[in-house]
């Protein structure tokens, strides 16, 4: 019996040693290295829907392009890219080519920076689909296959040292022959849409050759277009691909910048030339601008008139004339000095000597200084600036830079200037018949003190260049409520005091076309300090007659004829708190939604964090009928839908908090999708997240929000678990948001934290006014709570994290209570008052708008509002917090200044409370550098595994490290 048992034992050890041999490991954030994955957009379909290819890539592994017959998975082959973050990959048009570039190894690269050597180069490989042909070319740049006649391959070859010459060579592979031919000294190129032309520009040493071409695919023939001691540029060919319009850029000594002229090809077969040069339209032209080149020339969609921006000239500083000394002048100053020491009798001494020298010589110095002093270094900020000093130089090259519209008539060899410094943008409208120009100069200074948005709006016709005034002081509570042109360029659809209007510009007529509806279009869970933002509106119909706009729940089509009432094309999603949030858009070139074929829509459930895809099919009238048809509604994140470009084949994205991104192939239906990646490969190595639970809770205020608490992997229900309390507004759509292993700039990663025992609680804050940071406590707390009662949370070991602003939550959520056992705020606001004016200087601007009209959500300055702005302020609280603190703030960063982190650290440091701040030297708002996002990745949870695990705390948090160790410690800790 005793024998039987023992039997048993060794049997039941023998499967428990297998099983846990098998079982999947914690992912560590060395195996993040290694990890391999496929990129957002990562996967292209061929136009005929035959063939899929998508990448895996990792950050210090090298990559592969899959490629495969979507029919038959067994196709699979795979190709080394070397190692790449994204990578290049193009089906020709015809689906019979595929061609990608193969970068360097990841070794190859670390011992090239090593080795400090020349930057390595890249390949291009050429395959024939369904064969084993393939061509390699060596030391290329970019590649492309010439559009759809899908004959030729070009592939830029970047040359080494190619002195004041601004072109390479310019490799162009005939598929059919297999053959190659080589173009030298190209600046640019562009192949037309039909693939039959191509237009380069050839800038060569000493200007020899200088010149437009335009290479005949077809016929091999090479036609000189123009040709001079000129810079050539900036090719654009129009959308159908029938005419090219370019630059010619000569240089006039006289001025800083080259002197510009326009060139307009049409009639491709028998090349006609419009050559537009300001320098020569002396009456026509004002001679103190000339042509840009900071703006793409462009045809009319007539090809009547020319488009092009033009900019003031600014003179050449004219180098100062060497004096020529005179040898006589120099020696007849030296004796008339002579005699004046000679008759000064006051001399009596060698020391009355030396000093009437030293008179006579310090004249010579004032006199130098007079004619070559130095300017200061300095710059002088006013009160009535529009911009601070340091937004002006942040856009100091893009005001010098600046360009305004113009065009050239070609038929009635005409220039019109169509903007100019009272007028800042212009945007020329479908059809090229109005340009919509604005202006917020006059409204600027405001903008940038309380960030309420005003603007000037006008009308520009483009067949007189005449202006007329089309809004004054127009309020932008949000981007929703811009002026948003029809496909025919006639009519504008714009918000305004809550509806949206149609303005019909032949007609100069204004229409409230939302104002007897039953629902409203203001977004109004939007909480910023701004009155009445419109929902995000769909666009316009192809043939104008139409606009779909969203109401926040529901699609609704209103037609422009008035003949038709609006209809509420889905129905049903105020009603079952369904979103559908967006169209598809299948086709790259559609202009307008088409009526006239099934509208795809995403929809995604409020309450239940479902998604899935939905279609709207055409009505008789010609718009589109009441009613969805559901596709696919899953638990699951599902978008992505796209379609082969000539064929009836679609692809979308599906993912859930522990299941990586795959992309499934199916038809028009999306009925019986099939898996068609293999997005990462390693990822049954690895323990994942158990799963996730939907949070109900309501908060102090009595919001009802949601959270979703995602389970630790190997989770077994009974047993309570650390927990880290991640937020940043809200976030709870995340349920079934798959996070691809990586190092963040801010050292978080949900899937890294719950593959290694740990539970994530993601819940959603919404914002009071004038109490941003007790809106967190109000929020998050009763989210914990809720959470709590799951049983799956240890409430003994709860930590806090956030960044930026979630970075201000934690700051300030740890002055407010005890309950969690350890923080980590990444760059966080710690004092409104002080924050208030200080400068974001990534942008350069002022945070006060930021405060007032954006994230910070306060009525008013602090000197109008004092109590909210320290009531809010984590530093005014600093006393109270007795909860471990990491905290994350860089130098160098640009939106939440390094003074934040230092004042808060050094309260908690004179108070004595446990803190810790690692600051990136020369980092911004979030860590660049891979070494160093690598560092806070581990040092973080390290610090979470210390408070809330209870493992040894290592020696740089129990001890710090000196600075003399430094260089030492962080060697030792390297990956």
């Amino acid at each position: 019996m005793r024998k039987q048992l023992l039997l048993l034992w060794l049997f039941a050890f023998t499967i428990q040693v297998a099983l846990a041999q098998d079982a999947p490991n914690p992912m560590s954030w060395k195996d993040v290295a290694t990890w391999k994955s496929m990129p957002g957009g990562g996967y292209k379909l061929s136009p005929d829907g035959q063939w899929m290819a998508y990448i895996l890539t990792g950050i210090e592994a090298d990559g592969e392009l899959i490629l495969q017959k979507t029919a038959d998975p067994e196709s699979k082959k795979s190709f080394p890219i070397g190692n790449a973050s994204f990578a290049s990959f193009e089906f020709s048009d015809n689906s019979q080519w595929i061609a990608f570039k193969e970068y360097p190894k990841f070794v190859e690269k670390q011992a090239n920076e090593k080795a400090k050597g020349k930057p390595l180069k890249d390949k291009v490989h050429l395959l024939k689909l369904g064969t084993d042909d393939k061509k390699t070319f060596e030391g290329v740049g970019g590649f492309s296959f010439n559009g759809q006649a899908a004959t030729h391959l070009v592939i830029n070859l970047p040359k080494e040292g190619n002195g004041d010459a601004k072109g390479s060579d310019l490799l162009i592979y005939h598929l059919a022959a297999g053959k190659s031919q080589n173009l030298g000294n190209v600046r640019e190129h562009a192949v037309n849409k039909a693939g039959t032309h191509l237009a380069y520009t050839v800038d060569a040493a000493n200007s020899q050759g200088n010149g437009l071409y335009l290479l005949t695919m077809a016929s091999n023939s090479i036609q000189v277009l123009d040709s001079d001691e000129a810079g050539y540029q900036s090719i654009n060919w129009t959308e159908k691909g029938d005419a090219f319009a370019a630059l010619k850029m000569k240089k006039d000594k006289k001025y800083k910048q080259d002197k510009g002229a326009v060139l307009g090809v049409k009639n491709l077969s028998n090349p006609q030339v419009t050559l537009y040069e300001p320098a020569k339209d002396s009456t026509g032209f004002d001679q103190n601008y000339t042509i840009t080149p900071n703006r793409r020339p462009m045809w009319s969609e007539d090809l009547t008139r020319l488009f092009y921006g033009i900019h003031p000239l600014v003179l050449a500083e004219k180098e100062k004339p060497k004096k020529e000394i005179n040898a006589d002048s120099v020696k007849a100053a030296e004796a008339e000095n002579l005699a004046k020491i000679m008759a000064d009798t006051t001399i009596k001494s060698i020391s009355d000597l030396q000093k009437a020298i030293g008179k006579l010589n310090s004249g010579k110095s004032e006199d130098k200084k007079a004619n070559d002093a130095k300017k200061p270094d300095m710059t002088i900020w006013h009160w009535q600036d529009d911009r601070l000093q340091s937004r002006q130089k942040v856009l100091e090259n893009m005001d010098k830079n600046y360009s305004f519209w113009a065009m050239y008539d070609v038929v009635g060899k005409k220039h019109i200037a169509l903007q100019d410094s009272s007028m800042r943008d212009l945007n020329i409208l479908p059809q090229e018949h109005f340009a919509l120009g604005s202006d917020q100069q006059k409204y600027e200074l405001d903008i940038n003190l309380n960030g309420q948005q005003y603007r000037d709006y006008y009308l520009v016709d483009l067949k007189t260049g005449a202006k007329t005034l089309l809004f004054e002081n127009f309020y932008q509570p949000s981007f929703a409520s811009m002026p948003r042109p029809s496909t025919d360029g006639k009519k504008l659809l714009y918000g305004k005091d809550g509806n949206f209007y149609i303005y019909d510009i032949l007609a100069q007529t204004h229409t409230n076309i939302t104002e007897k509806l039953p629902v409203t279009f203001v977004n109004t869970e939007d909480d910023h300090n701004v009155e009445k933002p419109m929902q995000n509106p769909l666009g316009w119909s192809s043939d104008s007659q139409y606009v779909l706009l969203r109401d926040g729940w529901d699609i609704w089509q209103i037609a422009l004829s008035g003949k038709e009432s609006p209809v509420n094309l889905t129905q049903n999603g105020r009603a079952q708190k369904i979103r559908y949030q967006y169209r598809f858009s299948l086709d790259e070139e559609e202009k307008g939604i088409d009526l006239r074929k099934t509208t795809y829509v995403r929809m995604y459930g409020e309450n239940t964090k479902k998604s899935g895809i939905a279609t709207l099919a055409p009505a008789k009238k010609g718009g589109l009928a009441a009613g969805v048809k559901v596709l696919s509604w899953e638990d699951a994140n599902i978008q992505g839908l796209a379609k082969a470009e000539k064929a009836s084949v679609f692809t979308f994205t599906k993912e859930n908090s522990n299941a990586p991104t795959q992309v499934y192939l199916t038809d028009a239906s999306l009925s019986n999708p099939k898996q068609i990646t293999e997005n990462a490969p390693d990822a049954s190595k690895f323990a994942w997240s158990a799963g996730v639970k939907l949070i109900d809770y309501v908060t102090t205020k009595g919001d009802s929000l949601q959270a979703a608490l995602f389970l630790p992997a190997g989770y077994v229900e009974g047993q309570k678990y650390p927990t880290v309390v991640y937020y940043y507004e809200k976030l709870s759509q995340t349920l079934h948001n798959w996070a691809n292993p990586g190092y963040s700039g801010t050292g978080w990663n949900p899937s890294l934290y719950t593959s290694n025992g740990y539970a994530v609680l993601i819940p959603d804050i919404v914002y009071k006014m004038d109490d941003p940071g007790m809106s967190a406590v109000w929020a998050v707390l009763p989210a914990v709570d809720a959470a709590i009662k799951t049983g799956v949370i240890d409430e003994s070991k709860m930590g806090l994290h956030g960044h930026s602003w979630g970075g201000y939550q934690t700051s300030f959520l740890i002055t407010q209570t005890n309950r969690f056992k350890a923080a980590a705020a990444g760059a966080p606001l710690t004092n409104m008052i002080s924050m208030y004016d200080l400068i974001y200087w990534n942008t350069g601007g002022g945070n006060m708008s930021i405060f007032e009209a954006s994230q910070g959500r306060f009525l008013g300055g602090p000197w109008e509002n004092w109590e909210a702005y320290e009531r809010n302020s984590p530093i005014y609280h600093v006393k109270n917090v007795q909860t471990p603190l990491l905290m994350l703030h860089n130098d160098k960063d640009g939106a939440v200044d390094f003074t934040q982190g230092v004042e808060y650290y050094n309260a908690l440091r004179r108070l004595k409370k446990p803190v810790i701040m690692v600051q990136y030297l020369g980092e911004n708002h979030g860590l660049g550098k891979l070494e160093n996002r690598k560092d806070y990745s581990v040092r973080m949870m390290e610090f979470f595994d210390h408070h809330l695990k209870g493992l040894p705390a290592p020696d740089w948090m129990s001890k710090g490290v000196p600075r003399l160790k430094l260089g030492q410690h962080l060697e030792e800790r390297a990956f």
